[in-house]
């Protein structure tokens, strides 16, 4: 992960007093457990170049966190891209030049456009190059992004999903910098840390003299803060902006990130819920579980359920506690989200009218006998998470060999992205592979059923809007009885 910053033209050796770095010795230190290294390849007074980067130890990105219990925690690009963990990295070394404040006889210096060139990356970002562009072009840059070619063995995919930046045009090196460590966040939209109020004040600081007036403004706050909640609140204290006060009215109350958001999670853990207290704001999740235990309530036959990809078994265990259910089956890939089920189930025991729910590591790729001809079979928010074209064959094995009496499946619906704000080409979560619109939904429920002995109903979960329906669709799949007895 790395920042090549490139000056040229007169004076353009004065960027190294701007950033209060000496060209002829290496800046090398340690910071928040990254190598931090600064080195002029280049140094005259016509060019000056200098490049940043950062070496994280991939073993302390993990093992100070709940998620080291779980090995998959270190198969990530973290160590690698550049993104808001290499931002924290070097922002206490950019210290001087972001907060404009070098020696007394270069403070002039501080207001100088200088012909910049910035080179950064690896990039791992969801935004299209359209949108990438549309982050930096209107701050005066000229941008070039480097997408390279991939090569598989095997059809997958054949470009990379990575990409180099490099920006060029004017600006002042305090200016350049802070759009930088503003921006390279909301194109990775990876957050390490608890996202707070504090966010309010580096948007204010990094974005002053340019945000206000950015056409994607909505795009970067929405990004950077993550959380309705958070977003109100900055734009309420904002209220001075006739820009700010517009977009109020378009903020809902349920958080654009899905169940399986770590941010989210992060937040929840912050702010514990006393179990059973009644919330002003019901979130969407809830919702979900709620639309799903109404289904399976009024059903005839509910004694055997199998949860599959039941995360950390909030599902399951409000399931445990339903009159009529005799097992559950909570199946998951992940050992960490287990554990933490295991912990929650563990809890059940306190009430007297509650089963425990049996916690399997297993996947939706590998058959398992002894989940076949349960009674219901869940599957909530996880479909998106599967490859499209394995998709197929996943729902062709469930409806032929796994065969449950009723199917609950539950993905979110694409036009419903609009009322977030959302961007056209945006995802809801990191790790979805698609987002559908209802129309795409019932079309795929359709063609998994078409030879096998089930019948299928739509329905929305959420607030509903007009012209863009509910924010989470759900498909109940009931098997016929004639040939489940055949």
């Amino acid at each position: 992960m790395h920042i090549t910053l490139k000056a040229t033209g007169p004076h353009a050796g004065m960027i190294s007093h701007l950033l209060a770095k000496n060209p002829y010795n290496t800046y090398d230190r340690t910071e928040k457990g990254a190598r931090v290294r600064m080195v002029y390849t280049v140094f005259t007074e016509e060019e000056a170049e200098i490049v940043i980067q950062a070496s994280p130890d991939s073993i302390d990105l993990v093992k100070n966190s709940p998620d080291s219990y779980d090995i998959t925690q270190y198969i990530n690009d973290r160590e690698f891209v550049t993104s808001s963990l290499f931002c924290t990295y070097i922002r206490g070394s950019l210290g001087t030049a972001l907060n404009g404040k070098p020696k007394e006889d270069y403070v002039g210096w501080v207001t100088h456009p200088f012909a910049l060139e910035l080179s950064f990356g690896p990039v791992a970002s969801d935004l299209p190059n359209s949108v990438v562009e549309g982050l930096f072009a209107p701050l005066g840059y000229q941008v070039a992004i480097e997408r390279g070619e991939a090569d598989y063995s095997f059809q997958l995919k054949n470009r990379s999903t990575v990409r180099y930046v490099t920006l060029s045009g004017h600006q002042t090196v305090q200016y350049a910098l802070r759009q930088l460590l503003l921006l390279i966040p909301v194109l990775d939209n990876y957050k390490h840390y608890y996202i707070s109020e504090e966010e309010f004040d580096k948007l204010r600081r990094y974005g002053e003299g340019w945000l206000p007036e950015h056409p994607l403004r909505e795009l970067i706050i929405r990004r950077t803060l993550r959380f309705t909640n958070l977003i109100e609140q900055f734009e309420q204290s904002d209220s001075a902006s006739a820009e700010t006060k517009s977009t109020k009215k378009h903020i809902e109350k349920d958080t654009v990130q899905a169940q399986k958001d770590k941010h989210e999670q992060v937040q929840q853990q912050e702010q514990p819920q006393e179990e059973g207290k009644q919330q002003p704001t019901v979130r969407l999740n809830e919702l979900r579980y709620q639309a799903i235990m109404d289904v399976i309530r009024k059903l005839p036959r509910r004694q055997k359920i199998v949860d599959f990809g039941s995360g950390e078994g909030k599902l399951s265990a409000r399931l445990a506690r339903m009159t009529g259910i005799e097992e559950i089956w909570a199946v998951e890939p992940s050992a960490y989200a287990q554990v933490r089920a295991m912990e929650r189930f563990a809890k059940l025991e306190r009430h007297a009218d509650a089963i425990s729910p049996t916690p399997m590591m297993g996947s939706l790729f590998y058959y398992d006998e002894q989940l076949r001809g349960k009674d219901v079979m869940i599957l909530c928010e996880v479909i998106e998470h599967v490859d499209e074209h394995r998709l197929n064959r996943v729902m062709k094995t469930i409806v032929t060999e796994y065969q449950p009496g009723v199917l609950i499946v539950t993905t979110p619906n694409r036009e419903y992205n609009e009322v977030y704000r959302m961007n056209q080409q945006e995802l809801r979560h990191g790790d979805h592979r698609f987002e559908w619109s209802r129309s795409e939904f019932q079309e795929r429920c359709e063609q998994w059923i078409a030879e096998a002995p089930y019948s299928v109903a739509l329905k929305g979960i959420g607030e509903e809007v007009e012209g863009f329906g509910q924010p989470t669709q759900m498909a109940i799949f009931t098997r016929r009885k004639e040939q489940k007895e055949a």
